[in-house]
């Protein structure tokens, strides 16, 4: 018996970077990961620049998982060990289940290519309001990393064994 056939499910996803000095020109780890998404047929929600404020992060991404029309939020920077960077501080009290694996996972591939500097990296994820929520460093490369080798499959209902979006529907059990 042949495996049953699933169909791409393009979800809504809304990317934010969360920077003191990047512009919309300027922004090339948001604009990878807006890109990243719409050619793996998903659709761009929204997307948004907003300082390294903790407060100033969780009202846009309070925003987003308010919405029905959001079904996943990519965060890019703020994750690093500076004083500025609180994107981990902001988003962890909006989840209402943290995927700890993302983290595990995004810093072992990325102790492939950078070596022992991947443990400054407080990549982060989570489930806040049915929302799927990331949070990737700031780097191109990093976002590169993250979205292709774990989001992008993740958010695609065909991989197999398991997926987030399968897992959807049963966000709201209690």
């Amino acid at each position: 018996m042949a495996a049953e056939e699933r169909s791409f499910q393009p979800l809504h996803i809304a990317v934010l970077t969360v920077s003191d000095s990047r512009t919309e020109a300027t922004d090339k780890s948001g604009q990878l990961l807006a890109d990243r998404l719409e050619s793996a047929g998903h659709h761009l929600g929204d997307r948004r620049i907003v300082r390294d404020d903790r407060y100033a992060i969780r009202a846009v991404v309070s925003d987003w998982i308010a919405r029905a029309d959001i079904d996943a939020v990519i965060a890019t920077g703020g994750t690093g060990l500076t004083g500025r960077d609180g994107t981990p501080e902001a988003l962890a009290p909006l989840f209402d289940k943290t995927i700890e694996g993302f983290g595990e996972i995004f810093r072992a591939i990325s102790y492939e290519e950078i070596g022992t500097s991947a443990l400054q990296s407080r990549a982060i994820a989570g489930v806040a309001n049915r929302t799927f929520v990331f949070a990737l460093p700031g780097s191109s490369g990093a976002c590169r990393t993250g979205f292709d080798r774990i989001i992008r499959d993740q958010l695609d209902y065909r991989t197999r064994p398991c997926n987030l979006v399968e897992l959807r529907p049963r966000l709201d059990e209690r």
